[in-house]
Order: structure tokens, then sequence, then C-alpha cells
């Protein structure tokens, strides 16, 4: 695999990962969509077919690692890819979650300005604090959509959150080492699609809900820094404070499988 063959696979990959995964927290989300309150259940099985669709488009060209843990885990495996093709891989993973968040917005566009000037959702302006100090902390915590961009917890306990984020990639890097590895050892083969778009939707229903499973940085990072960038009326703060867990959790997840597989299967 050539480098441009790399971060086009995975730009192209993460994106079309995002735009369905974050589409259906939309769906969910949004007010005026006719999916709305579908449940967890419609969101962890829509990521699933999210990654299966993701993988099967993007392995021809980059193997379709499209979530740094995995990259990550891949380079410190035994006989793994070239340290060298990591930040290649890992600039087209971002690229992509943003591109694919952008393609949220423009999907739901309507739907968003629908839903962040419903006064049902954000209140009146009499409503809302006016005090400099809850002004300050409305627009720095997590804002309304926020979640159908990136993740945050149901209880913010840092150690418990990073932990949830380590298990959960755990499980994932190891299923994508130990079954989803194509011939070359390099990426995920048609099986290794499937079995990891099970996988994921397993990790959601399992360990989803403390934190919402980012399980993979560039997920999480992309449509952050996308939230922050949008023109959303009324669309609050992106959450900064928390956005380093769904960063470092996986990355030590993955670095951990790594070391149990080279350890128990290599």
């Amino acid at each position: 695999m050539s480098s441009s063959d790399i971060f086009i696979g995975e730009t192209i990959g993460t994106a079309i990962l995002i735009l369905l995964g974050g589409g259906v927290c939309a769906a969910v989300t949004l007010k005026a969509s006719k999916a709305r309150n579908a449940g967890w259940l419609a969101i962890t099985f829509g990521w699933g077919f999210a990654v299966l669709t993701a993988v099967y488009t993007s392995a021809p060209l980059s193997g379709a690692h499209l979530n740094p843990a995995v990259t990550l885990a891949l380079a410190l495996k035994k006989d793994g890819i070239s340290w060298s093709d990591v930040p290649i891989y890992w600039g087209g993973q971002l690229l992509g979650a943003m591109i694919g968040a952008a393609l949220v917005w423009v999907a739901y566009y309507g739907q968003f300005h629908a839903h962040l000037t419903d006064k049902e959702i954000v209140g009146t302006p009499d409503a809302q604090a006016t005090t400099a100090k809850s002004v300050e902390a409305r627009e720095k915590g997590a804002g309304p959509v926020l979640g159908i961009f990136s993740t945050g917890p149901e209880v913010r306990v840092a150690w418990q959150n990073v932990a949830t984020e380590v298990i959960g990639t755990i499980v994932l890097v190891l299923a994508v080492l130990t079954q989803g590895l194509n011939g070359d050892g390099k990426g995920l083969g048609t099986l290794g699609a499937l079995i990891t778009a099970l996988v994921v939707v397993s990790i959601g229903l399992s360990l989803g809900g403390p934190t919402g499973y980012a399980i993979n940085p560039a997920r999480d990072l992309g449509p952050r820094i996308v939230h922050a960038l949008l023109p959303l009326p009324n669309k609050g703060g992106s959450d900064w404070a928390y956005a380093w867990v769904p960063i470092a959790g996986p990355l030590i997840g993955g670095a951990i499988a790594a070391g149990i597989y080279n350890i128990a299967f290599a």
C-alpha cells in the first residue's frame, strides 16, 4: 500500500464511518427527525453497520484501520505495520472524521436548526442562566447536540471514564488482531469486517452506557472540532475538559491489546 492509498482509504472510510454513525445519533436525537427517540438499540446497530460499510469500502486501499487505536496496536504488534505509516493513517482518520461530521450537519441541516431554536430544547432567554458564571459554564460544557458529534460520560469520574474506554478498546482491538486480519496481516479482511462490526455492536450494548463508547480517538476528536467550528445556533460548548478521555483511553487500550496479543497469540 502506498502512502497516498493509505491516506485516501482512511479518509474515505472514516468519513463513511462518522457519516453513518453520527447520522444515526442525529436521527435519534433531533426533534424533527422521523427516527427521534428510536433508542440505544438503534444507535448501537447503526454504529455497527457504519463500521461494516466503512471497512468494506476502504479495505482495498488502506486495510481499513479507521481508528488510531487500531493503527497503534498494529504498529506494536510483532511483524506489524511500519511506524512511518502511523502518522499517515492517523492524519487520514482525523480528516475523514471531520468530513463525516460535516456531512451529518449538511444532511440534517434543517433538523439542527429546528432543534436548536425550539424553546422546549434550549429554553427561553428569560429561563436561561444570566449570571457570568452560569453562562461561562454553559458555553464550556456539553451543548444540547454535542452527543451527535462526540461522546460524554453519564457520570463524570475521570478514572472510571478512562477505564471504561480502555476496557472497550481492548475488546475491539483484540478482535481485530485475532479474528479480523487479512492474509498479509495489515488490515481487515471480508470476514473480519463482519466480525468487527458485530463486536462494535456488542461493545455498545454491554459497555457503551457509561461513556458512549468512543473506543476511537479520531471518531471523537474530529467531530468535536467540527462541533466547535459549525455555526449552530444555541449549540453550547464542546466540552473540551472531557476531550482527553476518549483520546487517552482508546490509545492505552490499543497498546494493552497489542501487548496481550504479542504475549498470548504471536
